[in-house]
């Protein structure tokens, strides 16, 4: 069994608790315009190019391995769970000291299911803490697969209203709302994450909807993950279109907003994640 994956990340302290190692899948159902990490997009490894390292040769044949300046980068790497947990477990002296663990993001987890329940699995099997980060865009049956191995669900809420999320994101607003439910009723740790994106998700109303869902859910905390251009040069990479490059990110008062909105809802918030 293997899955398509396109990076493993060390070290990162935004993604659950403790110090943890995230496992970045490739591929995703969903098509958000501010997407920071668009090489996780598609299903099929990708080949980028830095156009400032390009010697303009030919002895590439754009192969990666074959470019001799670096220019060109592949996106992607088709892995073997073993393969996986041999890199994971090289960090498992910081989760042990500092409660950390794996994360299993994207992409979309659950667009490769069956690799990611039995990987988590072998990771509770070693006393790994777990968590993955989702969209919920995916199968029930392929949640309910990873959920007896999973201490934390990252589950992002973008777009409430199901008209614009699906002609803006692709997203199934009722199938995400049925997998989180599912999570919350199982009695699964699940904090919701909120993308502020201006014109995209930070409207009132928006805002309005998540909180009455989040706390109709009975759950009381949640993140708010502001927009930034950090990603926006990977588009150029894999020559991609980038809609939102003059998009400035929001400001400090509008985030603050925000903040004290949800924490006058009764939420406990924390702005980045984790």
């Amino acid at each position: 069994m293997k899955a398509l994956i396109f990076n493993i990340q060390r070290y990162s302290i935004h993604d659950g608790d403790g110090i943890r190692t995230i496992v970045f899948f490739k591929g995703c159902p969903l098509r958000c315009p501010w997407c920071s990490n668009v090489e996780s997009q598609s299903f099929k490894i990708e080949t980028g190019k830095i156009k400032e390292r390009c010697l303009n040769c030919t002895i590439c044949s754009k192969d990666a391995i074959e470019c001799p300046s670096g220019a060109l980068v592949d996106f992607g790497k088709w892995m073997t769970i073993d393969e996986v947990i041999e890199e994971v477990m090289k960090d498992s002296i910081f989760y042990m000291t500092s409660g950390g663990g794996v994360t299993l993001s994207g992409g979309e987890v659950l667009s490769q299911a069956s690799f990611a329940a039995e990987l988590l699995k072998r990771l509770k099997e070693g006393g790994i803490n777990t968590a993955i980060e989702t969209c919920g865009e995916g199968k029930s049956d392929d949640l309910i697969k990873m959920s007896d191995y999973l201490d934390l669900v990252l589950f992002d809420l973008k777009i409430m209203d199901e008209t614009k999320a699906k002609s803006l994101l692709n997203a199934d607003v009722k199938t995400i709302m049925k997998n989180i439910e599912y999570l919350v009723s199982n009695k699964i740790r699940v904090i919701p994450r909120v993308p502020l994106i201006p014109k995209y998700t930070m409207d009132f109303q928006n805002i309005k909807s998540i909180a009455d869902y989040v706390l109709k859910l009975s759950l009381n905390e949640i993140h708010i993950l502001p927009f930034h251009q950090y990603g926006s040069n990977k588009y150029e990479f894999l020559n991609k279109k980038y809609d939102l490059k003059d998009l400035k990110p929001p400001s400090p008062s509008d985030i603050e907003n925000i903040k004290n909105y949800f924490e006058n809802r009764g939420l406990k918030v924390v702005v980045g994640g984790l």
